[in-house]
This record gives C-alpha cells, sequence and structure tokens, in this order.
C-alpha cells in the first residue's frame, strides 16, 4: 500500500487496483506537485465542503467516474454537479469493495452548506487509516485506540497546522490517545498562517513513544 501526500490535507491511496482520493485540493494548492489530471482515483473522500478540502472533487470525478464518500449534506451539494456518491453521517459505517469506511466525528466548521465536518477511518488491504480532517482535538478520539476500531488504527493521518485546526500540542495529544503504529502529519506549511515546521509535532511524539512520527513532503509517498 502506497500512501502518498499531496499537500495540505489531501492524501492519494493506491493498494492493488483500489485507487483512493482524500480531500482532492490541488488546483491553487501551492504546494501540490501534480495537476488533477494526473490522478486517477475509484473513489474521493471529502471531509467538508470548504474549499481547501472539496478542491477539484468535482472535475475529476467527472472525469473518472469516481464515487464521491462524503456526508449527507455534502452528497446533496456534490450530486447536484452530475457526480456519483455515497451520502452518510456521523458515526456510520458501510462496505464497499474496496473494504470499509467509518465516519468519524471532527471539530470544525463546514462550509456554506451547512452540515458537519468528519474524518474517515478507511479499511483497506487489511490495514486501518484514520484521516482525522480538520478538527481540533477532542477526547472521543480515545475510542479509535481498539474500542471502535480493535485492534486499532495503523496509520493516522492527522491536523497540526493550529489556528484553523490542532496545532502541534494537541495533535501530539492526540497521538497519545489514538495510539496508531505511524502518524503523518497534514494541514501545515500550505499557507503563512499555518505551521510551516513539524519538527515540534515529531518531538514530542518521539518524546512519547509508542507511535513512529513520518513526516512527508508534498509529492512523498509512504509505503505500508
Amino acid at each position: 500500500m502506497r500512501i502518498r501526500y499531496l499537500g495540505h490535507s489531501a492524501f492519494e491511496i493506491v493498494e492493488g487496483e483500489w485507487n483512493l482520493l482524500i480531500d482532492p485540493f490541488i488546483t491553487g494548492n501551492p504546494v501540490c506537485p501534480v495537476k488533477a489530471t494526473d490522478l486517477h482515483p475509484k473513489y474521493i473522500l471529502v471531509t467538508h465542503m470548504h474549499d481547501d478540502h472539496v478542491g477539484d472533487t468535482v472535475a475529476i470525478a467527472r472525469r473518472t467516474g469516481a464515487t464521491v464518500i462524503t456526508t449527507f449534506e455534502a452528497g446533496q451539494e456534490l450530486a447536484k454537479q452530475g457526480v456519483e456518491v455515497v451520502g452518510m453521517a456521523l458515526g456510520g459505517k458501510k462496505r464497499f469493495d474496496f473494504g470499509q469506511v467509518r465516519v468519524t466525528l471532527a471539530y470544525h466548521g463546514f462550509g456554506h452548506t451547512g452540515g458537519h465536518a468528519c474524518g474517515f477511518v478507511i479499511h483497506l488491504g487489511g490495514k486501518r487509516i484514520y484521516h482525522a480532517g480538520d478538527t481540533a482535538l477532542f477526547s472521543d478520539m480515545k475510542l479509535l485506540n481498539g474500542v471502535i476500531e480493535a485492534p486499532g488504527i495503523d496509520v493516522a493521518l492527522l491536523p497540526i497546522g493550529d489556528h484553523f485546526t490542532m496545532g502541534p500540542e494537541d495533535a501530539a495529544t492526540a497521538v497519545q490517545w489514538i495510539q496508531p503504529k505511524v502518524v503523518i502529519p497534514m494541514h501545515w506549511g500550505t499557507f503563512p498562517l499555518l505551521v510551516q515546521d513539524p519538527s515540534d509535532f515529531v518531538e514530542r511524539v518521539r518524546a512519547a513513544g509508542g507511535t513512529e512520527p513520518v513526516v512527508l513532503r508534498p509529492g512523498e509517498t509512504y509505503e505500508l
């Protein structure tokens, strides 16, 4: 399995025949190293409707025929634009041909349409990947540590940028609660308002122990 960071909160996950894209903010993303036309997902997961997360979803889905997995309210808006959508709600989970998706809580605004921002736990290739979306720290993250997702999370993708999401300190606390095998920081370095250097987060995670921090620069890939 390959997890490629595309900058901000965008990731491409490839495992065998499956290609999943999360929060594809590609066009207009100053740190993204690819073009939207370079991507060929079968599924696109969207955490909320802010422009820097829904991004190129519609254009990519129209071109590739990808199915969009998102919340119900976001799905209603995207379906109006001719996109095939599976709309879900917080706490819900659904089996797909590649595995399973659970929609998790995220404490964040949603966008102009209203509704709930979310995160996802993706079951793919026998692994569990948690993309937290844009979120503050919240105590229900502890449930991902083997309670509702036994035996736990293999890779956590957590925002560390501060200002709009958790900063490095809170994200490091989230790591202690979730106890993933690997954590990859995201939502940093895209714009001047965000934390530009993940080293403080990495030091905090290493000091606590139990989780391997992996910093990816946009375009780099982690193999799981």
